[in-house]
């Protein structure tokens, strides 16, 4: 039994975390940001990082010093019933509903769509490349075992030898202008940058990742809980400085091509228009490597993950045929569209963002006041806070609705930073606090 891993252990782990997390949203938002932050771009990478790097490792951590095997037995802290419903509504979000999908649309879009002619139809062309993206997907799926060569040894280098590439290059030039944020970024760069990290959905996928990466750590020796958790931090500190040293070259880099190139429609037009102003077509190719190696092994990740967790249920569908239903759902979804996806995925994610934060939190807390009621308690008062801003961020559809502007207008009036996406901050907090009181007076 091994005392610790060594260094080429944890690195090929770290690679390993690396490759999971970071998929296409990774690449395209702090580009985006940077190009609407400008002159703000500092504070506003800071946010990302805060909730795109640092709760996903915290979440990470969490699930090593916890000694939860997964997502499930961490949310059965607060009892059965929110272990089953978290752990569907998580797996099914950052799987087959939202995130899996949006990996085949985004690298069609951002990548292949730019090579492909005219005359192509657009809805036949993104149905057969999402075909083979996700049978390559549930090919990889189905050897579990062999993930972490694939995405550790493999995968991650390659993506990061093409990122490499036009990151350079794009810095070889250099910046003449001052530009100046436009949107929410012109006053709240910080907290503006904190929501867009919650479309990286990564914070959600460290619940999912961790038991992968645990099986990892165990496969090389290491057995006991504490060692685990150990190994669980240093593997993820080296992702942690990797992942946000990335996205601040991505930052600057959107920043940066203000100097010749307009704001985008979006963070994949971006990233699009600064490889062609580089590299033209060959550059459009590189670019398109580059997203479908991204997205690639995170969609693999996310469909082991989601088959591992879905077999444990009590359904008698078994791991290869859940991986076979997973890839099936992400493939019909893909070709709705990303700007529906998109859409649809916000309101879900300003609901479930916060439980799982609170969640991770909790496992922090001393021994002495881990208890059901606690997380009971907390996470409902955080629920129901978070259930309103979620409503707000809403289609118009559902925002038109009476009782829905209803609960807007309490929001606006009585939870403090609604209005910047955190009405949920304070209410977790008051609910910390009442479950800890409550939970003293009755151990008392």
């Amino acid at each position: 039994m091994n005392e610790k891993l060594s260094f080429q252990q944890r690195l090929v782990t770290a690679l390993m975390l690396f490759g999971l997390f970071f998929g296409a949203g990774n690449i395209i938002f702090p580009v985006f940001l940077g190009q609407n932050a400008a002159s703000q771009v500092g504070p506003a990478v800071l946010g990302f990082n805060i909730t795109a790097v640092g709760l996903p490792l915290l979440a990470i951590v969490a699930m090593g010093r916890s000694g939860a095997g997964t997502a499930m037995e961490l949310a059965g802290r607060a009892g059965r019933g929110f272990a089953y419903f978290f752990t569907v509504a998580l797996y099914l979000t950052i799987g087959p509903l939202f995130a899996t999908p949006r990996l085949a649309t985004v690298s069609y879009e951002v990548g292949l769509a730019g090579l492909l002619p005219a005359e192509v139809n657009p809805n036949l062309a993104l149905f057969i490349y999402s075909l083979l993206f996700f049978a390559g997907v549930l090919t990889l799926s189905l050897k579990p075992s062999k993930i972490m060569d694939w995405v550790g040894k493999y995968l991650t280098p390659t993506f990061l030898f093409l990122l490499a590439i036009i990151l350079i290059r794009s810095w070889l030039d250099p910046q003449s202008g001052h530009f100046f944020p436009v949107g929410s970024y012109q006053h709240n760069a910080f907290t503006t940058g904190l929501l867009e990290g919650y479309n990286t959905m990564d914070s959600l996928a460290g619940l999912a990742f961790g038991v992968i990466v645990i099986q990892t750590i165990r496969s090389f020796g290491i057995q006991e809980q504490n060692k685990i958790a150990r190994e669980v931090l240093y593997s993820g500190s080296m992702t942690l400085i990797l992942m946000a040293l990335i996205y601040l070259f991505l930052a600057l880099t959107g920043s940066h091509s203000l100097n010749y190139l307009p704001v985008a429609s979006n963070g994949g037009r971006a990233l699009s228009q600064i490889t062609q102003y580089y590299f033209q077509t060959p550059g459009q190719i590189l670019l398109t490597l580059m997203m479908v190696i991204a997205c690639l092994k995170t969609a693999v990740g996310l469909v082991v993950a989601l088959s591992e967790t879905f077999s444990q249920l009590p359904l008698g569908i078994s791991q290869k045929n859940w991986a076979i239903i997973a890839s099936a759902l992400s493939l019909l979804i893909a070709n709705i569209g990303l700007e529906a996806i998109i859409q649809l995925s916000l309101p879900v994610l300003m609901f479930l963002y916060p439980l799982a934060i609170v969640l991770v939190f909790l496992t922090f807390l001393p021994a002495s006041l881990q208890g059901q009621s606690l997380y009971q308690i907390c996470l409902a008062v955080t629920g129901l806070a978070a259930f309103i801003d979620a409503v707000a961020a809403s289609p118009t559809l559902i925002q038109g609705q009476t009782w829905a502007q209803a609960l807007i207008a309490w929001g606006e009036s009585w939870l403090p930073f609604f209005q910047q996406g955190f009405g949920w901050l304070l209410p977790a907090i008051f609910g910390l606090v009442l479950g800890v009181a409550y939970q003293s007076f009755h151990q008392a």
